[in-house]
């Protein structure tokens, strides 16, 4: 086979878009992982959060508690409260091999069953998924008062 520019030129091509194609295709399927995620928390569907996500779940809490994935799923779906509303704002991701570091601010409103008490959360959260198998699933989560 006789090299040209032309066929070199392609083959480069090809070759330097394909990682940033396969970053890209990563970070949008992460980006899809996070909104059902939110949509599971707000919904408080287990059955939703469950594949979302990994068996070794850290889960930490603004007020320093952390749960692992059975007592977060158990914790987040008990129906002592309901969002009336969660927005996950000024979302980045990052992939970085088969990690992706996510980062957003949470704003949400809920209000408890029990008493009717509504209240306000704003946090900047952190949010570690892992590529498992052919799966994105949430590795850990931390978050801190904003």
């Amino acid at each position: 086979m006789k090299i040209n520019r032309r066929l070199l030129t392609g083959a480069m091509l090809a070759l330097a878009a394909s990682p940033a194609m396969a970053a890209t295709s990563d970070e949008d399927t992460v980006r899809a992982k996070v909104e059902a995620f939110r949509a599971a928390q707000f919904a408080a569907d287990p059955k939703a959060l469950d594949p979302l996500c990994a068996p070794q779940l850290s889960y930490s809490h603004s007020d320093a508690h952390i749960e692992d994935k059975t007592v977060f799923i158990a914790n987040a779906t008990s129906g002592k409260s309901k969002f009336t509303s969660l927005e996950y704002r000024d979302l980045t991701v990052r992939v970085v091999g088969t990690a992706a570091i996510v980062r957003f601010h949470w704003v949400g409103h809920s209000v408890a069953k029990a008493d009717g008490k509504e209240s306000d959360t704003s946090l900047a959260v952190l949010m570690t998924w892992q590529k498992q198998g052919t799966a994105w699933k949430l590795l850990d989560r931390a978050s801190t008062k904003v």
